[in-house]
């Protein structure tokens, strides 16, 4: 993983902190993560970028979802949102706290079953420095 690529522009992968993860999973209990390498799988039912979980199917599990944090990021808080609606579904997910674009307002503000704004700035994939960007943990589920 060249760590100095995830704090610029070339790289949109920020690989969740383990501790960070751990405790989510302790209170979720976790069975798919739809937005992973092999390498970085949280749970052991995941999907790469090349079964694109945008296309899958995540009814019925409890989702872990740390997404691209591109251009594309509003298509997976829109998936995570619309797979949240499926019967037996939880969907939570590790996104920035860009509270005023399109994304949050049309599927996070009055749709997420709970949204926790996270105290400091994480440090993902291990790297030394802080993120240059809030995270928040937006759950949806029924």
């Amino acid at each position: 993983m060249n760590k100095s690529l995830m704090f610029s522009s070339n790289s949109n992968e920020w690989y969740t902190p383990q501790d960070f993860y751990d405790k989510l999973n302790k209170e979720f209990c976790f069975n798919l993560d739809p937005c992973s390498t092999h390498d970085n799988a949280k749970c052991e039912k995941h999907f790469t970028v090349e079964e694109d979980g945008l296309k899958q199917d995540w009814g019925g599990h409890v989702v872990f979802m740390n997404p691209p944090y591109g251009r594309e990021i509003g298509k997976w808080v829109e998936k995570a949102y619309n797979e949240s609606l499926k019967p037996n579904t939880t969907v939570v997910c590790l996104i920035p706290a860009r509270t005023d674009t399109a994304y949050y307002h049309d599927y996070i503000f009055g749709k997420a079953k709970d949204v926790r704004f996270i105290r400091g700035r994480l440090k993902f994939g291990g790297c030394k420095n802080a993120a240059p960007f809030p995270s928040a943990v937006v759950v949806f589920g029924q």
